[in-house]
């Protein structure tokens, strides 16, 4: 039998700042953008943690999720309502941003015995930015998506908000500790996809009638070769809570 997934979540609160001290204000606002805004902001995290294992034949499950909830539980009361710039020496050389966090995180968890073997660790800094470390890309490889919304009519339907989640894959920068620049890729996703979407018919817009799976594919067209950083992954619309669309180039 194939090794079967099992996902957790929790929560923590906690503070960070992006900051490299050695370079003048001009330079950190220009690549961090308003992560750079003093003091600090704060998030309330979603850490989601994937194990995977065999089924027990005496229990039926992967793992017991009393252990696994306890091993998270006493993970995260290290970082639980801290600012990582001031209270944790694990970022005194790096910016804690959602990749390293991630990446922090999985060291702490993938000793753990009582969890089976992890497989991914997605950190959610709000809904509309996580980052994915996973076991097959390895500690400096990661994920990053960002959710953007706009309004579209179908033919002979009403408008509706769709939800586009687009993924950028590649080496977390050593410097930056980042995939990509959100900030670039937020003005690219703004300009290419939701001025060019928002509150318009897609028959209009692709001059001929479409379905979810062709708009996200013209979603992932408009984008490739243009992300500044990483390579595009994925991109995924959602219509409503029970369809959603993926293309992968």
């Amino acid at each position: 039998m194939p090794p079967v997934l099992l996902t957790k979540r929790i929560e923590f609160a906690a503070a960070h700042r992006y900051i490299k001290p050695e370079w003048d204000e001009a330079k950190n606002r220009a690549v961090f953008g308003p992560c750079y805004n003093p003091p600090a902001h704060g998030h309330n995290y979603m850490l989601e943690v994937t194990v995977s294992g065999e089924v027990d034949p005496k229990t039926g499950m992967v793992i017991n999720l009393f252990d696994l909830k306890r091993v998270l539980l006493t993970v995260i009361e290290e970082f639980d309502h801290k600012h990582f710039n001031l209270d944790m020496s694990y970022f005194n050389d790096r910016i804690p941003t959602s990749e390293n966090i991630a990446r922090l995180l999985w060291t702490k968890l993938e000793p753990q015995q009582d969890i089976g073997t992890l497989h991914t660790v997605r950190l959610y800094e709000d809904e509309d930015l996580y980052a994915d470390i996973t076991a097959a890309g390895g500690l400096d490889v990661a994920s990053v998506t960002r959710r953007y919304s706009f309004t579209a009519v179908q033919e002979g339907n009403q408008g509706h908000v769709w939800d586009c989640f687009v993924t950028v894959h590649g080496p977390i920068d050593p410097v930056t500790g980042m995939v990509t620049d959100i900030g670039a890729l937020d003005r690219l996703a703004q300009e290419r996809v939701v001025k060019a979407i928002d509150r318009q018919g897609l028959e209009q817009v692709l001059g001929q009638a479409v379905t979810g799976d062709a708009l996200a594919k013209h979603v992932w067209g408009r984008l490739a070769g243009s992300v500044a950083g990483g390579t595009l992954e994925r991109v995924r619309l959602v219509q409503t809570r029970d369809l959603s669309f993926e293309y992968s180039g």
